[in-house]
């Protein structure tokens, strides 16, 4: 409910700032519209009480005063019923005196340029021009008063506001409408999602996500959340399978020991003296062995920040070396040279120990360590621990590097094998930025960043 209220929410803001920005938008151009409206039809009226000044000013300084009434027809003689759709004009002298009116008995104009005045016995404003004059004859001067009537503009701009009052109500009313719509269609799939990802558990990890057909946020939001649901399945898949391995092997030295105790217990005699504590001690070895191990990958998992200084790569090697001795097994460590590596010397050491205890496990009479710098400047260093086994068949190359693997069951159990020892190798040597592979048969290759210039 409170997610399906926060969608709501998001569509109702969305679509009231949509409406107000329509809304101010509209508003300022209705205002702009009938601002810029009337001052067209103010110009309008401007011009032509002007050019009916200019006409009658000619017609005054060619012919002297003309008729009342003669230059915009018949009016009538009552000052009180005035055609407000004709312009009124007055000439007046320099005293301000009527000397003719387009209307007799009509008061006195302003002798000036008046952008709105009242003019007695009409119910409209007027838009009053003049221009000097002087009389033929006796060279008196005047003054030509034209006024026009601001009806026309005002009825038109009262014409143009009830559209606009009730337009721009419509159109706001039909742009939320829109909007609301569009909001909610492009939510649509987006509450698609939040459903599905309601039910998907620690136990549905394999559940997908809805992905629009559309190629925009969503559908990548979409396409993103179904790959971190892959990872998740993928690492929930390789937790349950290491859980299990783990507790396979750890289960396999504790019923040894348990059996070998139960035969002593059920049979005093049936062992010789001391098995009993040789077989304890055995199977106690390999348990602490493989549960080391085990504490290693899971710091490895966690991201445990490693150590990072300076380290002779080389003395790690030949100290592994000296430890790595197998009756029957040759290690030959001839082609080791100095090299220096930034990292940590106990994981490094526990790559080293792995290497050269699996390639013992496996040879079967010589193992061959090299260690060189590679690049310029020994910007790389290689190691390189190969044996005279088997080997490893191609197809399985990549495999031996996962955990709890063995290409011989049973063989690597007896001889000591957990299947965890190249599973760390790879995970220690990546975490320092190297690479390891296999080449050849069993011939493991090791590449760290090397201290350039190291000697």
């Amino acid at each position: 409910m409170a997610e399906r209220s926060a969608r709501s929410s998001v569509r109702v803001r969305t679509t009231a700032a949509a409406t107000l920005v329509v809304a101010l938008a509209l508003l300022v151009g209705a205002i702009a519209l009938v601002w810029l409206v009337r001052g067209s039809l103010r110009d309008g009226l401007e011009a032509t009480a002007t050019q009916r000044t200019a006409a009658l000013a000619q017609q005054v300084e060619a012919s002297g005063l003309p008729a009342p009434g003669e230059d915009d027809g018949d009016l009538d003689d009552d000052p009180d019923d005035l055609d407000e759709d004709e312009p009124l004009w007055q000439v007046q002298d320099e005293e301000g005196r009527v000397l003719r009116s387009s209307q007799p008995g009509l008061p006195a104009l302003p002798a000036s340029d008046t952008a709105r005045v009242r003019v007695p016995g009409t119910d409209s404003d007027y838009l009053v021009a003049t221009e000097d004059v002087e009389l033929p004859g006796d060279g008196e001067d005047a003054v030509v008063v034209v006024a026009v009537s601001w009806e026309e503009v005002d009825d038109s701009i009262a014409a143009l506001v009830p559209p606009l009052v009730v337009g721009l109500p419509l159109v706001l009313l039909v742009v939320s409408g829109v909007t609301w719509l569009v909001v909610g269609r492009a939510l649509a799939p987006v509450e698609r999602i939040r459903r599905e990802v309601e039910q998907i558990t620690g136990d549905r990890l394999d559940r997908r996500v809805p992905e629009p057909r559309s190629r925009d946020e969503v559908n990548r939001l979409a396409r993103t959340m179904n790959l971190m649901l892959g990872r998740l399945e993928g690492s929930s898949e390789r937790q349950r399978r290491f859980v299990a391995d783990a507790s396979h092997e750890l289960r396999s030295p504790l019923a040894s020991i348990r059996q070998t105790a139960e035969v002593a217990v059920a049979h005093p005699d049936a062992l010789p003296e001391g098995e009993l504590a040789e077989a304890v001690l055995a199977e106690s070895v390999r348990m602490q062995h493989l549960v080391e191990q085990l504490l290693l990958l899971t710091r490895d998992d966690a991201g445990a920040a490693l150590v990072r200084r300076e380290v002779d790569l080389d003395d790690l090697v030949l100290a592994g070396v000296r430890r790595s001795r197998r009756e029957g097994v040759t290690v030959d460590a001839s082609a080791v040279g100095a090299a220096r590596v930034l990292g940590d010397p106990v994981a490094l050491g526990q790559v080293v120990r792995n290497l050269l205890d699996n390639a013992v496990r496996h040879a079967r009479s010589r193992v061959t360590v090299e260690l060189h710098p590679a690049g310029p400047g020994g910007r790389e260093v290689v190691l390189v621990v190969s044996d005279d086994g088997q080997g490893i068949p191609p197809e399985e190359r990549e495999r031996v590097f996962e955990r709890f693997v063995r290409l011989d069951e049973a063989r690597a159990r007896d001889a000591g094998g957990s299947g965890l020892g190249l599973a760390i190798v790879r995970s220690v040597v990546e975490a320092h930025g190297g690479s390891v592979t296999v080449q050849g048969g069993a011939r493991f290759v090791v590449r760290l960043p090397g201290v350039p210039d190291a000697g």
